[in-house]
């Protein structure tokens, strides 16, 4: 098959200006959303193709890409992108592990700040001066450098949440992941089973994928062994965590907050069981979502194109995923 000197390269739920801009100067680039009635006959011409995170990679999908020769996922996680059928028929997958590990790890801290103290802020009017006082004289917090966190999936997201807490606040840092990290930490920590994870550190803060076993991995039984007066944190994929029972661990005061970015399914559907408690964070899947991280995703577009120029990628899928 003969290829013009510009490949196709189909773009479903946007880029960045700079990295898009760059690709098309380089590639013919056509963005459009994968429910778009004219999608299956662009897809069809596609060389390359770029998604996020709602567009499915599967076989009926590739089905009608005969020409396909990478997809690139901007972005850490590869669930919608069946990475081995792609492998089959010949199609690289490249994607960005490391393009928003500090943004992530800055939220998770930042909502836990948020739990532990109360800020009382006020903003429109200056408070009376004996409100001013009551707050002050009974408003009390915690310290982080007082408090243990657990770390489920010790990655490279996990690994920074666990260097923030280890070297900048000075807390105790346990973690527990199927392979064995601690060559790559920087940072005091001790590896536990989950049981232990689970049931001892004040905070615990998710970072797994969802690889084939990972459904509610932290369910009710998880969660009633969780230490009473703790902090559940999920940034990494609403549906390793069974949110019922996050929610009847607030209503019975077993958990003392919890920060929730995403979910299953994705947006929440009406009466999410979580919605009106005061010790409850509900952001709508906006860890990642920095002006640097969100660019270092879009980035992915050089490995795209070093692949349909013949070159190896710096970021392929791992083979583990096959």
């Amino acid at each position: 098959m003969t290829r013009s000197a510009r490949p196709t390269v189909v773009v479903t739920e946007g880029s960045d200006p700079k990295p898009l801009e760059w690709l098309s100067e380089r590639a013919n680039v056509i963005s459009m959303r994968a429910d778009a009635p004219e999608f299956a006959a662009t897809l069809a011409t596609a060389e390359g193709l770029l998604v996020r995170t709602y567009t499915k990679v599967n076989d009926p999908f590739l089905a009608g890409a005969p020409r396909l020769r990478v997809v690139g996922r901007g972005g850490v996680g590869l669930e919608n992108i069946d990475v081995a059928a792609c492998r089959k028929r010949g199609i690289e997958v490249v994607y960005t592990p490391d393009a928003n590990t500090l943004a992530v790890g800055d939220f998770v801290f930042g909502n836990l700040l948020r739990l532990i103290r109360q800020w009382a802020y006020f903003s429109t009017d200056v408070l009376e001066p004996k409100e001013f006082k009551r707050l002050r004289d009974t408003l009390r917090g915690q310290q982080l450098n007082e408090m243990s966190i657990g770390i489920l999936g010790m990655g490279r997201v996990g690994r920074r949440v666990g260097h923030i807490a280890a070297n900048g606040f000075g807390m105790r840092v346990l973690y527990n992941d199927l392979i064995d990290v601690h060559g790559k930490l920087d940072f005091p920590a001790e590896s536990v089973t989950k049981d232990v994870l689970y049931s001892t550190p004040d905070v615990l803060s998710l970072h797994v994928d969802m690889r084939p076993g990972n459904e509610l991995l932290v369910g009710r039984v998880q969660i009633a062994t969780m230490k009473t007066g703790s902090i559940l944190i999920n940034t990494s994929r609403g549906e390793v965590l069974d949110i019922e029972a996050v929610a009847d661990g607030i209503k019975s005061g077993h958990l003392a907050g919890c920060a929730i970015d995403v979910f299953d399914p994705e947006p929440p559907k009406p009466g999410f069981p979580l919605l009106g408690s005061d010790n409850v964070l509900l952001t709508p899947h906006l860890a990642a979502r920095t002006h640097t991280a969100l660019e270092n995703m879009s980035w992915v577009v050089r490995d795209v194109l070093a692949v349909l120029n013949g070159e190896t990628p710096r970021y392929p899928a791992p083979r583990s995923r096959d």
